[in-house]
């Protein structure tokens, strides 16, 4: 995709999609006024990319294989200033992104959410417990104020693609969080909405082998 001159007071929002088609409607339809919705192809088989067109959204596709890989593919192709990511399977509400939007614009570099489920059994124990133990080694190693490794997040285009490629897996949310301390970044958080997914079933929390391939990505960072 051939970006164009940036727009420094639109939002984009990345999501970055693999096989989400049943979902992405819902997520799409609840994207904040304004928001310009960038879907990330990753190798779908299940006409993921011709929903997004459907509904209005820009479609980039990258074949390298990896959460990571989809989310920075997104980010370079956006043109807005603000970027913002989040899930293409509808766990978590369009409707939180403006509050951390306007984090960043009130001078935040990294606006991330913290994770609350809204019933029981949202999310997996076994998940829920990984990600403890990893954002509580963010605060005792990296000083993060961080109680969840960055599911939705929002920073400046310019900022994320300064801190250079990043894990292409799954490693790539905390990979972020590591860059952002690093580079002495203002890193802030706020609680967001946690729920059942639209659709589909979770390629990390939906099972014990998603979530051990996880968190040997996330241990290769934290090494």
């Amino acid at each position: 995709m051939t970006r164009t001159q940036v727009d420094p007071d639109g939002v984009t929002v990345v999501i970055p999609c693999r096989d989400e088609a049943d979902a992405l409607p819902e997520v799409l339809a609840a994207l904040p006024a304004g928001y310009h919705a960038l879907v990330v192809d990753n190798g779908s088989t299940d006409g993921t990319a011709a929903v997004a067109r459907a509904r209005g959204a820009t479609v980039v596709c990258e074949d390298r294989p990896g959460y990571g890989a989809a989310v920075q593919a997104g980010i370079a192709a956006a043109c807005t200033e603000m970027v913002a990511v989040l899930d293409g399977d509808g766990s978590m509400d369009p409707a939180d992104l403006p509050g951390l939007v306007e984090l960043v614009r009130g001078g935040a570099d990294l606006a991330v959410g913290r994770r609350r489920p809204t019933r029981a059994g949202v999310w997996p124990w076994h998940a829920r417990l990984g990600n403890l133990l990893i954002a509580y080694r963010l605060r005792r190693k990296y000083g993060l104020p961080v109680h969840d490794i960055a599911a939705m997040r929002v920073a400046r285009r310019a900022g994320m693609l300064s801190l250079g490629p990043l894990h292409l897996r799954s490693g790539y949310p905390l990979e972020l969080l590591v860059g952002a301390a690093s580079a002495g970044w203002q890193v802030v958080e706020r609680d967001i909405a946690y729920r059942p997914r639209a659709g589909g079933v979770s390629k990390v929390s939906g099972s014990w082998l998603g979530t051990l391939r996880a968190t040997k990505d996330f241990l290769a960072v934290l090494r």
